[in-house]
C-alpha cells in the first residue's frame, strides 16, 4: 500500500473519530442546546491550539455485549491547548458517546493529562457532562474514578484545577469536581447530585425534580457547591478563561502582570461618603472595593452564597489580589458557619497560589443563637483564622468600620500575622460595642447613668486610635487615598519571605 493511501485511510478514521458516536448523536446533543465535547474545547482554547491525545482508544469491556460495540475515543476526549498563550490541559466527556460514562480506559485518558499538567506545571480543565460509571464494566470503573481523585488531590495547590458542569454529574462523578478549586454550573443545564430524584424517592419517598435537587441555583446559592453560575455554555466558557487570567500557571509561578493604564495615585473622592455617620446603617463594601481597583473591575467569586461575606479577584497597579471583604449591606456583615467555610476557602487557595490577599473588614461578631452553635459555629469559625494565620502570601487589612472581638481577632489582624494593618478614621476596634458593652458593666444603672456610660465608652473606644497605640493598626487613612495606600503596601511586601514550621501539614478544624 502507498504512502498517500495510507494517508487517505488516516484521514478517514481521523474523521470518523472526531465524530464521536456519530451524526445522529451530536444532532441530538445540540437538539438539548448543549454542544458537544471538541465544540466546547475548541470555544474554550486559543483557536488552533488543541492538540488531542488518545483520540483512538477504545475500551476493553467483554460484558454486555460491549465487545461488539466500540467507539473510537470512547467517549472522552483530552489533551492540551493554551489560552491567552498559556499552556493549559483539558478533557471534555463526550456525551454522544455511550452518554459520556466512564469507563477503565477514558479514566486513564484523565489520568494521563492529569500527569502531564503536574510534570509540566499548568492548568487542569474539566468539562463535565457524564451519565456517570459505565455501569457494564462494573468495579472498573470506580476503580477509574479513584485514580481521577488520586490525582486530583496530588494536584491540589500544585496547579489549578477548575471544573465545568455542562449537563448531568451524578454519584461518584461529582467528587473529581468537589476536589478541584473552581465549579462552573449552567442555569438550568447543569446537575450535580450524589443520588438522583429517583434514588431520593425510593429511600426518603420524597418527591423532588432534578432542579431542585442539583441544580446551579441550588449549588451556587444553598449548598455552597458551585462557585460561579452562568447562563449559558459560551458565558461559562468565557468565565474559564477569565479566572485563569487572574492565576499563575502553577505554585511556582506568580500570577500575570498585566499592564496598568489606570493611574495607582487616583484618589477617589467618593470614598469619603460611602459609609454612614450612623454605625448601624448598612452600606455595600463593594462600594469600596470597585473605585479602588484597577479599571474599577472586581472578578466576584461565589456572589450567591454566604453573601455576608464577599470574595474575589482583582488587580492593583496591574497585579492580581484577592479579597475577601465582609458585607455590612447582609445579616450586617456578621460571621456565621458558612460565611467562614467560603472565605476560608479561598484565603488558602490564593496562599497555595502566591496571591496576596486584601481584606476589607467591618464585622460586628459572629452570629448568635442555637443554631449556628449546634451546627458547630466553633469548628467553622476557627477555619477563618486558621486559614489567615497559616497563609504566608502578603496580607493586608483596612478596616473600614467596625471590628468587634473575636471576629476582629479572626479577620486578619495583625497578631495573626498581617503584614500591614490600616483603618479608617471612624474604624471602632474594640470588645464589643458601646451599647452591649455597657449593658455589660453597668448592669444595674439607671438610664441616664448608662447614656453617659456608652457615651464615654463610645469615645474612648470606638475609635481606631487606641489600637494605633498599641501598633496593632499600622496607619489610620483617608478613605480617598485608599487606592494608593493599599498598591504601596503592596509593593513593600511584594518580596515577603515567610516559611512556617517544617511538618507534613496542619490539621484545619474542618
Amino acid at each position: 500500500m502507498n504512502n498517500e493511501q495510507l494517508y487517505k485511510d488516516f484521514e478517514a478514521l481521523n474523521k470518523e473519530a472526531s465524530l464521536g458516536g456519530g451524526l445522529n448523536r451530536i444532532e441530538k446533543q445540540h437538539a438539548c442546546g448543549r454542544m458537544t465535547a471538541r465544540e466546547r474545547i475548541e470555544m474554550l482554547l486559543d483557536k488552533g491550539t488543541f492538540n488531542e491525545l488518545d483520540k483512538f482508544v477504545v475500551h476493553r469491556c467483554t460484558n454486555f455485549g460491549m465487545d461488539k460495540n466500540k467507539i473510537p475515543g470512547d467517549g472522552m476526549v483530552s489533551g492540551y491547548g493554551k489560552i491567552d498563550g498559556r499552556l493549559v490541559f483539558v478533557y471534555a466527556y463526550d456525551f454522544t458517546a455511550y452518554g459520556g460514562t466512564l469507563s477503565a480506559t477514558n479514566a486513564a485518558k484523565i489520568v494521563k493529562v492529569q500527569q502531564l499538567a503536574l510534570k509540566n506545571g499548568a492548568p487542569i480543565i474539566a468539562l463535565n457532562d457524564s451519565g456517570g460509571a459505565r455501569i457494564q464494566e462494573g468495579v472498573n470503573s470506580l476503580a477509574g474514578y479513584a485514580s481521577i481523585f488520586y490525582q486530583n488531590t496530588m494536584a491540589s495547590g500544585v496547579v489549578p484545577q477548575l471544573s465545568a458542569i455542562l449537563g448531568p454529574c451524578a454519584g461518584g462523578a461529582c467528587y473529581s469536581p468537589a476536589l478541584t478549586d473552581f465549579i462552573f454550573m449552567v442555569k438550568e443545564q447543569s446537575h450535580m447530585f450524589i443520588t438522583g430524584p429517583d434514588v431520593v424517592k425510593a429511600v426518603t419517598h420524597e418527591v423532588i425534580d432534578k432542579e431542585e435537587l442539583g441544580g446551579a441555583q441550588v449549588h451556587s446559592g444553598k449548598s455552597g457547591v458551585a462557585h460561579f453560575v452562568c447562563d449559558t455554555e459560551e458565558e461559562t466558557l468565557m468565565s474559564i478563561r477569565e479566572l485563569l487570567s487572574f492565576l499563575p500557571s502553577n505554585n511556582m509561578e506568580d500570577a500575570p502582570v498585566i499592564a496598568c493604564a489606570d493611574d495607582v495615585r487616583r484618589v477617589e473622592e467618593s470614598l469619603q461618603h460611602v459609609i454612614p455617620e450612623d454605625p448601624n446603617v448598612p452600606y455595600d463594601i463593594k462600594d469600596i472595593i470597585e473605585p479602588i481597583v484597577d479599571n474599577h473591575y472586581f472578578f466576584e467569586v461565589m456572589p450567591h452564597f454566604a453573601r455576608n461575606i464577599v470574595v474575589g479577584f482583582a488587580r492593583l497597579g496591574g497585579r492580581t489580589i484577592g479579597i475577601v471583604g465582609n458585607q455590612p449591606a447582609f445579616l450586617a456583615g456578621v460571621l456565621d458557619i458558612d460565611a467562614s467555610d467560603k472565605a476560608a476557602r479561598f484565603i488558602r487557595f490564593c496562599d497555595c497560589f502566591n496571591i496576596p490577599l486584601i481584606t476589607f473588614e467591618d464585622v460586628p461578631g459572629f452570629l448568635p443563637g442555637c443554631t449556628q452553635e449546634h451546627a458547630g459555629i466553633i469548628r467553622h469559625g476557627a477555619k477563618i483564622v486558621y486559614a489567615y494565620a497559616e497563609a504566608t502570601v502578603p496580607k493586608i487589612t483596612l478596616i473600614t468600620r467596625k471590628a468587634y472581638g473575636g471576629a476582629y481577632i479572626v479577620m486578619a489582624s495583625k497578631p495573626t500575622g498581617a503584614d500591614i494593618n490600616l483603618a479608617y478614621p471612624m474604624a471602632e476596634i474594640a470588645v464589643m460595642g458601646a451599647e452591649g458593652a455597657v449593658n455589660i458593666l453597668y448592669r444595674k444603672a439607671n438610664d441616664e447613668e448608662k447614656k453617659q456610660a456608652i457615651h464615654e465608652y463610645t469615645e474612648k473606644f470606638s475609635n481606631p486610635y487606641r489600637a494605633a497605640e498599641q501598633g496593632f493598626i499600622d496607619e489610620v487613612i483617608q478613605p480617598r487615598d485608599t487606592r494608593f495606600k493599599l498598591i504601596q503596601a503592596l509593593e513593600m511586601a511584594k518580596n515577603k519571605s515567610q516559611s512556617n514550621p517544617p511538618k507534613k501539614h496542619g490539621n484545619i478544624p474542618l
